[in-house]
Parts: C-alpha cells; sequence; structure tokens
C-alpha cells in the first residue's frame, strides 16, 4: 500500500512539474474600430460589456495603449513587430484617398500584403512549439498570402479584405473561408463558436489563437432583438446608436463565450488573453471640426478613426495573466501595437528571429507589476490622406506623423510641415497647443520625430510638380 502510494505521489508531482513548465496559452482577441471609451470598464455609461469588463477585474487595464490610426498597419504591426516604414503598409488599399484635386501632395506607395520575408509572431510561436489558429479579421493579403502562408496551422474567415463579405454580419456571408451557416446566422456568433471548438480541441501542446472580430467595423448592423433592447435606452452623451450598441453586446457576448470555454476545459489559469482593439472608434469627429459621420464619441478624446488625435489612436487594452497581473490593476504606461511581439515571445519562451529588427519593447515587466518608466518613444508615420467627405475636400487626415515621448506628443502635418504639440497628461483632450510656449520642446520632438523617419527610411510624400 505504502508503494502504491509512492508511485502515485511521484506520477502527481511530475504531472504536477510538467504543467508548470509548460508554456501558458495565448488568446490576443483583437476588436475592429471598438473605440477607447465604448467599453464601461472604460467610461461608458450607454454600452454595456460585463464580460470584457470582468476581464479588467481579473486583470490589467491599459490606459494609455495604442495602435495605428486604421486597421491594415496595426495588424502588420502586431504580426510583424515592426512600425509600418519596415512592412510598407500604412493604409487601408492606397494612400491616395478622396478625390485628387483637393491633395496638395503625392502620397508615398502604400503595400497591401504583408511580406512572406516577414517571420510573423505566429510562425515565432509555432518554433517555440506552439499550435496556431487565426479566426476572423486579416486583412494581410489574399491567396499566398493567407495566414496558413504566415506561420498559422488554422484560419477561418481570413482573407484579403478589411469588413465582412458581401453578405455582411448574416449568413450567407460570401466569405471563402467560412462555411455558411444557416440563414439568418450572425458573423459574430459564428466566430465565437469557431474560436470555442477550437479551444475544446487542444491538445497538450500550448496553442496560440489570434481571435480577429470584424465587430464592430462597418456596415454598422446588430441583430434585431439587440437593436430593440438598445432603442429603450436613453443616449449618453455621444453614445446613442442602438445598432452600434447591439453590436458592441455581442462582441462582448462573444468574448465571454471565449472565457467560458477556457474555463470550462480547466484552462484559465494557464491561458493569458489580450484584449485589444485596431484603431479608435468612428467618431469624434464633428467634435475636431471634420465633416464626416459620426458612429461613436471617443470623447474626452479628440477625434477618430483616421486621425492622429488621440481619438484614431488610443484603445483599450486588457490583459489577464494568472499569477501574474494583480486583479483589478490599471497602467498609464504608453505601450503600442509593435510591443505584442516581444511580449507574447517573452511570455512563451520564445526566441526573436535573428534577422528581423523588433521596433517594440517587452510589456512584460508591467504585467508583472515592475518598473514602468524608461520606455522609448512610440512613433507613427501615415504618408498618405484618409477622406471624411471627400466631395468638400474634408480630410480625417492628411499626410502627417507623430511621436509620443513621456507626457508630450508632436504631431507634423506634412503639407505645411506645422506642427502640434500637447501635454497628454494634463490635457488628454489635446485642445491646448504648446507649440509656441515650448518652442524647445517642440523642436527636441520633431527633430527625434525626423531622425526616426530617416532610421527607419520612411518614405514621404512628394511635391506636386506645377
Amino acid at each position: 500500500m505504502r508503494a502504491l502510494s509512492l508511485v502515485l505521489l511521484t506520477v502527481f508531482l511530475g504531472g504536477c512539474s510538467q504543467t508548470e513548465s509548460r508554456p501558458p496559452n495565448v488568446v490576443l482577441i483583437v476588436a475592429d474600430d471598438l473605440g477607447w471609451t465604448d467599453l464601461s470598464s472604460y467610461g461608458s455609461r450607454y454600452y454595456e460589456t460585463p464580460n470584457i469588463d470582468r476581464l479588467a477585474s481579473e486583470g490589467m487595464r491599459f490606459t494609455s495603449a495604442y495602435a495605428c490610426p486604421n486597421c491594415a498597419p496595426t495588424r502588420a504591426a502586431l504580426m510583424s513587430g515592426q512600425y509600418s516604414p519596415r512592412t510598407g503598409i500604412y493604409t487601408v488599399g492606397s494612400g491616395a484617398r478622396g478625390l485628387e484635386k483637393f491633395r496638395k501632395l503625392v502620397p508615398a506607395p502604400n503595400q497591401t500584403e504583408l511580406a512572406l520575408e516577414k517571420t510573423t509572431l505566429a510562425e515565432s510561436l509555432q518554433a517555440a512549439g506552439y499550435r496556431t489558429a487565426h479566426i476572423g479579421k486579416w486583412h494581410l493579403g489574399g491567396g499566398g498570402h493567407l495566414p496558413t502562408n504566415q506561420g498559422f496551422d488554422v484560419n477561418i474567415a481570413g482573407n484579403e479584405r478589411g469588413a465582412p463579405g458581401r453578405g455582411g454580419y448574416f449568413s450567407p456571408y460570401e466569405n471563402p473561408n467560412v462555411e455558411d451557416g444557416p440563414e439568418g446566422e450572425y458573423l459574430t456568433d459564428r466566430l465565437s463558436a469557431e474560436a470555442v471548438r477550437f479551444i475544446e480541441s487542444a491538445e497538450d501542446g500550448p496553442f496560440f489563437l489570434y481571435m480577429c472580430f470584424y465587430s464592430v467595423h462597418t456596415p454598422i448592423s446588430g441583430k434585431p432583438d439587440l437593436i430593440e433592447k438598445w432603442k429603450r435606452k436613453e443616449p449618453v452623451g455621444g453614445h446613442r446608436n442602438p445598432e452600434y450598441a447591439a453590436m458592441v453586446n455581442s462582441l462582448d457576448d462573444g468574448v465571454g463565450r471565449i472565457l467560458e470555454a477556457l474555463s470550462r476545459q480547466g484552462l484559465s489559469d494557464n491561458t493569458v488573453v489580450f484584449f485589444y482593439s485596431d484603431n479608435g472608434g468612428v467618431g469624434g469627429y464633428h467634435n475636431a471640426g471634420v465633416d464626416s459621420r459620426d458612429i461613436t464619441d471617443n470623447a474626452p478624446l479628440r477625434g477618430g478613426k483616421g486621425m492622429l488625435y488621440e481619438g484614431g489612436v488610443r484603445v483599450p487594452l486588457i490583459v489577464r495573466y494568472p499569477g501574474v497581473t494583480a486583479p483589478g490593476s490599471v497602467s498609464d504606461t504608453p505601450v503600442i501595437n509593435v510591443d505584442f511581439y516581444p511580449t507574447l515571445l517573452e511570455i512563451a519562451g520564445g526566441a526573436p528571429p535573428p534577422s528581423q529588427q523588433l521596433d517594440g519593447v517587452s510589456f512584460l515587466p508591467i504585467l508583472n507589476g515592475g518598473q514602468t518608466g524608461g520606455r522609448p518613444p512610440l512613433y507613427w508615420h501615415f504618408p498618405g490622406y484618409l477622406q471624411g467627405r471627400q466631395e468638400v475636400g474634408a480630410w480625417r487626415t492628411t499626410p502627417a506623423g507623430a511621436i509620443r515621448d513621456g507626457d508630450f506628443k508632436l504631431i507634423e502635418f506634412f503639407e505645411t510641415g506645422k506642427t502640434e504639440l500637447y501635454n497628454l497628461r494634463e490635457d488628454i483632450s489635446e485642445a491646448r497647443d504648446l507649440t509656441e510656449t515650448m518652442p524647445g520642446k517642440s523642436t527636441e520632438l520633431k527633430q527625434r520625430l525626423e531622425a526616426w523617419r530617416q532610421a527607419a527610411s520612411a518614405p514621404m510624400p512628394a511635391r506636386k510638380t506645377p
């Protein structure tokens, strides 16, 4: 009997050791066009997001997380660990947006595919022993450049499109990489179900699930019963669109299903969950003086998607890492999309690609509750145009670049050479341009931005010939 007990104890301890030595699973959930204040845990009093809020209560909420001003360059940065000048992906489609007669510069060329020569985050995690799955929006190339060409074992619904297929959010989807469901099935629900199936199929090795919801990207199209629910709720501030609220509702339900699947499979304690958005919300334009359609509102941030003001680039980020992140903790340290690659590699115990420079820094020390100061500046480069109401020459942005260093942020507009300087700690709404009152700081940051562009070989838009 004593010998049997010793055998069982040995097996148990061996099993514990194996579990403890196994790197954690990673679930990276990316919402599309979800604004910084579109979650109740980030201040909305209209939208209700109990599942995402629970994730925040169990982990760390970042208040100064950043993305690119629109979707494709953020996704390229997540997968490559590099800023846009190294991938050539600055925008969606072309930087020559809007009517040509209103453009004062010739935009720099824009790539629409992530080069196969790039070693993606998925490929690095595969090399570290991870099973990898991409579900949802890819937007980094079609045939030959799909997720399965870039390190993912599984691809469901990912293609070159930046929005749902011609079927929109309801089946039939007309998406070549996901089978149609029953007529009327809702895409967000379907992708959540696919994620649950992948989690349920998890074997002994660790997995990386890159869960990219199409929601809440246009077309604004919620489930009818949820739209009716939100019609009965009084608007609060700029949050007033029942169809959009219904989409946020379904997104939150999907996150809840993923968290429940992890719990049901006994994987919660050994899984790191990230929740993030690829750019700011579609709104805040009128308050920023731009003639464009507001769907939501990013106040107190200025502007929205497509702009280098905070409303276009500051996004929600929540991380739950059991045993590492303190429940309910908050960090105001700036982090940006290129930081995910080194962070996830460090979590997984993987090695960085030998011939590919990673521009970001790991924020695992922040998750550990350690030192948060001294990080390098954050950079943006956008050498093209994004139109608002194009028939009147209203721009969400003209060619521009930006740098954030500590509390200060400088935006440079390439058409005119004009710069704007803001202290984000004192003026999160970017209402007080400090260029004239702090000329030394303005000059310093402009020079650092120029030096970074030169080091990164960032192409600039050209002057038109007369």
